[in-house]
Parts: structure tokens; sequence; C-alpha cells
């Protein structure tokens, strides 16, 4: 993927941004499935890390179950979406090393933010970070 910009519909962010502000002191996380490319569906995916106020860990059964609501709807891994409760929406040393969706991108929305709410969007392989700028559509 050589992109340097994505659009995300904004029902999906408002849906990401939504998920972070009710759990605001975890890192929330889940999955992002595409069609042709194009962002369509959230999977939220509990977060069972040993301490999710920091860091965070894909519950291995839902992320199997949303891979697969995510074949059955002819749908694509787009991105890997968590969020940090109090650092900036940039990939931790932590997520660097434990990114293994080389062909994905990760989202990190950040409340770290004086109210408001910051999402960036990163290409991560072999623990290097790339962003890639966001914007929005209006798409469905």
């Amino acid at each position: 993927m050589t992109q340097e910009q994505i659009q995300i519909p904004r029902k999906i962010i408002n849906q990401l941004l939504h998920l972070a502000q009710i759990s605001p002191d975890l890192e929330v996380c889940g999955l992002i499935g595409a069609k042709n490319g194009l962002p369509c569906s959230c999977y939220p995916v509990k977060n069972i890390a040993e301490h999710p106020q920091l860091s965070f860990q894909l519950d291995a059964a839902q992320q199997i179950s949303a891979m697969a609501k995510m074949r059955e709807q002819d749908e694509q891994l787009f991105a890997i979406y968590h969020s940090h409760p109090t650092a900036p929406a940039t990939p931790s040393i932590t997520d660097l090393k434990l990114a293994s969706y080389p062909h994905a991108l990760y989202l990190i929305i950040s409340l770290d933010t004086k109210g408001i709410l910051e999402m960036r969007c990163f290409k991560i392989d072999h623990q290097s970070a790339q962003e890639i700028a966001l914007s929005l559509s209006d798409d469905a």
C-alpha cells in the first residue's frame, strides 16, 4: 500500500471516538473492515491486556469472530484501532513491537488532548511507523 491519504466515513470515525469516550481510562480496541479498499464496518474487540490502561491485546476469540464476520460480509481487514487514554495518538514502543499485520493500517485515538479527541493513522512494518493522512468522507 503506497497511499499517502485515506478517507474514512464519518459514521466510523464517530463510532471510534464514541467507543474511546465511553471507556476513557482503558485502551479500547478492535478492527475495521473494508470492501474494495473502502472502510465500511467497525468491529469492537475486548481488550484483554494485563494493564488495559496502558496497552491493548485483542481478545483472540472475539478477533477470530470479527474476522469471520468480515469474510461473511465480503470485507477485508482494513485497520486495527486502539485508544491512548493518557498518551498522544502516536504508536508507542509496545505498539511498534507488537504490530503484526503489515498490510493493515493502525488507527490511534488519543484522549490526552484537553477535550478534543485526536485520531491519527499509521502504516507499521518492521517496528517502523509511517503516518498516513486521514480525511472524513460522508459515505455510508
